[in-house]
């Protein structure tokens, strides 16, 4: 609603950062009273009063230090300590490019699994490339069921209970045909949320109640092999819709590792029955009718059990293979593979954020012999983030996407001013490293591709001096406050030695950049960048939900 001219003018000249912080504490209030109709779009502020209580964090890890890691470059063993770590060689780890390819080697793998499908996404979308999808699980379950072979080939889903429930159409009935046809065979589980709860629950509206947080994990496993990526199982991400992808392969541990991570947030969720309606498990804590700060602490119990028994069974297997000499385990690391995957769990609401504290020391440790490359979709950095990366001296290339490209470009009501919010929040970073002089350490790049939109996300790491990456991050974190605070995560962290596998990885980040313009003060100058003032306004009070 536009407001008359006088006001325009004394909003304009008053509005600083301090009268957003004001803003926000009145926000309820103002809205509410502007419109109380039906599910009216200003609810989206509604999740304003979704404060989540503070849950107690894990401790850091105490841990014996894990042994076994000689080969693994000094720069970064301190993972090491941090969260569990997985030896392969880089000739298992194919990176993969668009969208059909991780379609098509998405289906091809599910076709061909014989004990275990694990799908961990956001949601199932309803067209017909993910009925295919669907098919291919329906004809292994088919398969296995037919042979005489003794194949127990089971599968489990893991989708966001509110994202995964809209519409008449949605996730659940997309799997209930499976889930009637083999109940022994097939899990669904649906994460709920603990901070959607009692009134909120109530007022929020559809679409709009997905803000306070969701199941945002991307794990696609079949067997011993794994796609992890940031891409859900939905047609744009089959076609249009460019993200990242690495696929693993034939690496038994890291697979089982999140196929129990996956079915420990699958226990504390709830299960789809038959007939579309929920349970939870026996003795599980219920994620909104139950005590909040219960459910939070079981589920914290049950997935960091996952984390503890993975760090733990490697410091057994380290110690019965350790070295004898220091030189020993220098000459040993090549020969047990060149290659080392970190999984990075964050789940604050939870209190669980691994993935944090290694994201932030990363940043921290990054100096000026080293450059990286980073990518958002929806590029939000936390206020801790952004210090990082305006207070150290390391080259930044951060890639985000043009209005054009940005998933909400064309949505209907409010959502189709998330666009605008992403150039308020952009053009205000860029501001702040003109502000200090750093355009020529931290460059700014937008993604542009005719008819695609834009929803890759991680960082490629070079140390000064090398022309390939030799860290990636690559998950469905976003380096958001939603990704942070209130959303279930979970990326990898790949350090490699093995060239091969450093030049699929610099070819990645070289394709994405290519398709990308360096942003510059004339940038925002341009009419399709022009903000409104209301966006301008209402960004402070909503950016940490989207």
């Amino acid at each position: 609603m536009a407001a008359p001219m006088s006001w325009r003018r004394l909003i304009n000249s008053v509005y600083t950062p301090a009268l957003a912080g004001v803003l926000t504490r009145m926000s309820d209030k103002l809205f509410r009273s502007r419109d109380r109709r039906r599910g009216s779009s200003v609810l989206l502020l509604a999740p304003l009063l979704a404060e989540a209580d503070p849950v107690p964090a894990v401790a850091e890890p105490q841990a014996p230090r894990p042994t076994g890691v000689g080969g693994l470059p000094r720069h970064f063993r301190w993972i090491a300590n941090q969260v569990p770590a997985f030896r392969v060689s880089g000739r298992q780890i194919r990176v993969l490019h668009s969208p059909d390819e991780f379609y098509q080697v998405l289906k091809t793998h599910i076709k061909t699994a014989r004990s275990r499908v694990v799908m961990a996404s956001l949601y199932l979308g309803t067209g017909p490339l993910e009925q295919q999808l669907v098919d291919c699980i329906e004809e292994a379950l088919e398969n296995a069921k037919n042979e005489d072979l003794s194949s127990d080939l089971k599968v489990s889903f893991l989708l966001d209970y509110t994202r995964g429930s809209r519409g008449k159409k949605n996730s659940r009935t997309m799997l209930l045909p499976l889930l009637r046809r083999f109940p022994g065979q097939l899990r669904v589980s649906l994460y709920h949320t603990p901070d959607l709860r009692g009134l909120l629950r109530i007022l929020v509206p559809e679409r709009f109640n997905e803000t306070i947080g969701v199941q945002h994990i991307k794990v696609y496993l079949c067997d011993d092999d794994l796609i992890i990526s940031g891409a859900n199982l939905s047609d744009s991400y089959f076609t249009n819709r460019q993200d990242r992808y690495v696929l693993l392969q034939g690496c038994g541990e890291v697979a089982d590792f999140f196929a129990d991570l996956v079915g420990a947030v699958g226990d504390t969720s709830l299960q789809l029955e038959p007939d579309d309606t929920v349970s939870m498990e026996e003795d599980m804590v219920h994620p909104y009718k139950d005590d909040r700060a219960q459910f939070s602490a079981s589920a914290q119990q049950r997935i960091m059990e996952v984390v503890n028994v993975a760090r733990a069974q490697q410091c057994l297997k380290g110690s019965e293979m350790m070295p004898t000499t220091d030189s020993d385990a220098e000459d040993s690391g090549p020969a047990q593979g060149d290659t080392w995957v970190f999984p990075l769990v964050q789940m604050k609401p939870l209190g669980i954020q691994l993935d944090e504290a290694v994201t932030k020391r990363l940043l921290t440790e990054a100096g000026g012999d080293s450059r990286i490359y980073l990518t958002s979709g929806y590029f939000n950095l936390t206020r801790a983030y952004m210090d990082l990366v305006l207070g150290t001296s390391t080259d930044y290339h951060i890639l985000l996407a043009s209005p054009e490209v940005n998933g909400f470009f064309g949505a209907k009501g409010v959502a189709g001013a998330i666009p605008a919010a992403y150039i308020h929040i952009a053009r205000q970073f860029y501001n702040k490293v003109c502000h200090l002089g750093q355009q020529q350490r931290i460059r700014l790049h937008e993604y542009h591709r005719s008819n695609w939109t834009f929803h890759a996300k991680g960082l490629w790491y070079y140390l000064r001096g090398s022309d390939r990456p030799c860290l990636t991050l690559i998950g469905s974190p976003n380096f958001g406050y939603r990704s942070v605070h209130r959303d279930l995560e979970a990326q990898i962290a790949i350090v490699t030695e093995n060239q091969e596998l450093q030049s699929q990885l610099q070819q990645e980040q070289e394709m994405l950049y290519h398709c990308s313009t360096e942003v510059s003060t004339s940038t925002f100058q341009q009419p399709n960048r022009y903000v409104k003032l209301w966006v301008k306004l209402v960004t402070p009070l909503i950016k940490n939900f989207f």
